[in-house]
């Protein structure tokens, strides 16, 4: 994959379509072809004439009328902890991050993105800082799947999930994220399965209304933070228009037609959202809503503020303090393992 150039004369690209479009792109070739073609994408062969049980004049003509990929690495680091973080390019220029985490387990973790940049303007994230660039299409999210795998080494373990973590609000391009899983989770070519895909959102009613109703299947996590609705549009801007209450009343109609718990991710800000009505009002959330919470320490970016002060990790003494608290109302606590904190590419740090 890392070898993949950019075509300058635009052309259709295979990557990102399910396999019913693909069939359809490809007529009048017989939908045998077009599963070979599926499958050696799965594979993330670099170009058609890699796929060798197509006839050579058959991936001459697919090469002529098609592109495989529009998306290139640029650019890789790598963590001490063995976080690896790839820039990727875009055909137009725009440029995205995507990253490959491995647990204490050794289980891989991609984190992709959904738009170049972030539109939603989170006072703790530097990729809100930048704006929105554009929305990804389907082949762009999926080939930050197909690049994170390709930088396997011999007798490393495959990818084992995938967060939707990245760069962008992912409920703010569902079209086209519905095409990527789409293809993620076709048992005839990557065959990942939804239980291990996590979507998180900073609250997008009408995208959690959406993907109940579409029976996604996928995982649901909600970057919250903080249950008090005044603190938090100070933090998230997306609140004034998705408020509280009826984000949780969209989270209430989702588990009663997905039946899934959700998970609540709340990034901890030294001295801001750290206080006992801070636990207070998460929990006061969460009340009957199937939830775990995920707490994260704020990842430091040099130069962010929030009202004139500048933002901080909580110390030791605010999470165990947080933390204490939750677990005595009952709710399941989980802490956010720090990686990739030397190269930014850690929560909230990606766009550095």
């Amino acid at each position: 994959m890392q070898t993949v150039s950019i075509d300058k004369q635009i052309k259709p690209v295979l990557s990102g379509l399910p396999f019913d479009v693909l069939g359809e792109t490809l007529k009048p070739l017989p939908p045998f072809r077009a599963e070979q073609v599926f499958q050696w994408i799965a594979r993330g062969v670099s170009s058609f004439q890699e796929m060798t049980n197509l006839a050579i004049p058959l991936r001459e003509d697919l090469e002529q009328r098609f592109s495989l990929y529009s998306s290139v690495i640029s650019g890789r680091v790598e963590d001490p902890d063995g976080t690896i973080k790839l820039y990727i390019r875009l055909h137009d220029g725009a440029r995205v991050e995507a990253v490959l985490l491995m647990d204490a387990e050794h289980r891989k973790t991609a984190c992709l993105s959904t738009q170049a940049g972030c539109p939603m303007g989170c006072v703790f994230c530097k990729t809100g800082t930048q704006g929105l660039t554009r929305n990804l299409d389907s082949a762009e999210i999926l080939e930050q799947f197909l690049h994170l795998r390709s930088i396997k080494q011999e007798h490393e373990p495959e990818i084992a999930n995938i967060v939707f973590m990245g760069m962008g609000e992912p409920l703010l391009n569902l079209p086209e994220l519905y095409k990527a899983l789409a293809v993620l989770t076709d048992t005839r070519g990557l065959g990942i399965s939804k239980r291990r895909i996590t979507l998180s959102t900073s609250g997008i009613i009408a995208g959690i209304r959406d993907l109940a109703a579409t029976g996604a299947e996928v995982r649901l996590a909600l970057s919250l933070t903080t249950g008090d609705s005044k603190l938090r549009a100070r933090l998230m801007p997306v609140t004034l228009s998705n408020p509280l209450p009826d984000l949780k009343k969209a989270l209430y109609d989702y588990q009663l037609q997905q039946g899934r718990r959700i998970t609540l991710e709340a990034v901890l800000l030294g001295g801001i959202n750290t206080r006992q009505e801070d636990s207070d009002s998460l929990t006061a959330f969460a009340a009957g809503l199937d939830v775990v919470v995920n707490l994260i320490p704020w990842n430091p970016v040099q130069g962010m503020v929030f009202e004139g002060r500048p933002l901080r990790e909580p110390s030791g003494r605010e999470m165990r303090a947080y933390i204490q608290r939750l677990e005595q109302r009952g709710l399941k606590v989980t802490r956010r393992l720090r990686k990739g904190l030397s190269i930014a590419g850690a929560c909230g740090q990606l766009g550095s």
